[in-house]
């Protein structure tokens, strides 16, 4: 009986239980709280057992849906106009929400030391994304690369035609086995948002962060603006749908993401929250696992851009408007090299310090707290994935209206 009703409940309100639950688990028992990250671990390990299978089998299955029935090339550079798009309207509103708070002040802490890192330049990022050994990327889980490889089979099977229909069918039904196995392992959902929840505050704890809190709030503030302002705009706006309804059934893979502060750890759920939203599956298939490696607006936009001016206070380094502009390209186009996966963005942070000359050193400030950030920035992100397949989505008829609008928003009955 009691599992009966508890299968009942629909699946955003178990996790939001175990978010809630784990959270005061960890202030009740602080450090000690951080026992039950196992917890947590085993719920990243399973969903980032399903990511390169995932990626592959549902890129190339949508490349060669997608090439048969709507032009691919309009709905692909759609897409990336959307991306550069909100990545530089976050740049802005994080150069704008930096500027206007004064973050510095008497901030006192330990440094730390910061490893020296060989960042690649822009040329190299490209190269990067061609895989040398297509099987040692998918065995080692380099998304950008699965993702590249994945689109050149697709587009292949297209141009071959009827010969390569027996090679399309078995990766489509592989990519319909790992959606199954996607729901399987989303019902670990609760318990693994409970455990990391409690570790993440269990071990940081509210008293930890007073010094940072002003820095925190601005990249709090200026990731829910993103979100709120040019997500549930464009949803309004550019869609002509309900920001509400988007953002009801957003909010499992938000959680999520908020918790694994994981792009790639969160695309299953994202997946099945899009799809619930009335995305097409072939759409979906494409558009967030690509939005998953360049869609960075938290990561690449947001953050580089408020850092980089909370470390010049600290260090008293005035910034002209050339500075600015610097930090908005470099933060835009970064983004495009940011890996989905939690504390990358770290390193997107060094591009944008070096550009405009200030010192690295500033990183060892913020490194203690940038899992607590960590998970606002993945939540922004994976929100502005699902914003652009249901946008852009909208615009080319892969989306239902009339699923949008159901009641039927647990991803598990997708």
């Amino acid at each position: 009986m009691i599992w009966q009703n508890y299968k009942r409940i629909p699946f955003w309100q178990k996790v939001i239980t175990g978010f809630v639950l784990g959270a005061l688990l960890g202030v009740i028992l602080g450090d000690k709280a951080t026992v039950l990250k196992p917890l947590g671990d085993l719920f990243i390990k399973a969903i980032t057992m399903l990511v390169a299978p995932l990626v592959f089998c549902a890129i190339v299955s949508s490349i060669t849906a997608l090439g048969s029935e709507v032009g691919l090339k309009r709905l692909s550079i759609k897409t990336l106009g959307m991306f550069m798009l909100t990545g530089t309207l976050a740049s802005l509103i994080g150069l704008a929400v930096g500027s206007l708070i004064d973050m510095g002040g008497t901030i006192e802490l330990a440094t730390t030391e910061v490893r020296e890192r060989n960042i690649p330049g822009f040329a190299q990022v490209l190269l990067d994304m061609i895989p040398l050994n297509p099987f040692e990327s998918l065995a080692q889980g380099k998304v950008l690369q699965i993702i590249v490889f994945a689109a050149l089979v697709g587009i292949a099977i297209n141009m071959v035609g009827e010969k390569a229909k027996p090679l399309q069918a078995a990766i489509h039904a592989g990519a319909e086995v790992m959606f199954q196995l996607t729901r399987l392992v989303m019902k670990l959902t609760p318990i693994g948002v409970f455990g990391l929840m409690a570790w993440v505050v269990g071990k940081y704890g509210i008293s930890s962060l007073a010094p940072l809190a002003k820095f925190i709030l601005a990249i709090y503030i200026a990731a829910l603006l993103h979100i709120i302002c040019v997500y549930g705009g464009l949803v309004k706006f550019a869609a002509g749908l309900s920001p509400w309804q988007f953002f009801r059934k957003a909010m499992p893979a938000q959680l999520v993401a908020f918790s694994t502060a994981s792009s790639y750890g969160t695309l299953p759920v994202t997946t099945r929250c899009a799809q619930a939203m009335g995305v097409s599956e072939r759409y979906s298939a494409f558009v967030l696992p690509l939005g998953a490696t360049m869609n960075m607006d938290g990561c690449g936009g947001i953050y580089p851009a408020i850092a980089s001016i909370f470390i010049a206070q600290i260090y008293g380094i005035p910034l002209d408007m050339t500075d600015y502009v610097l930090i908005a390209v470099t933060a835009t186009i970064a983004s495009v090299g940011t890996a989905g996966v939690p504390g990358s963005a770290m390193v997107m942070l060094t591009v944008t310090l070096g550009v405009i000359g200030l010192p690295l050193e500033g990183i060892a400030y913020i490194a203690a707290i940038d899992r607590v950030i960590d998970m606002i920035r993945t939540c922004t992100n994976i929100t502005g994935d699902m914003m652009t397949a249901v946008v852009v989505g909208k615009s080319e008829n892969e989306v239902n209206t009339e699923k949008f609008y159901s009641n039927a928003s647990d991803v598990e009955t997708v």
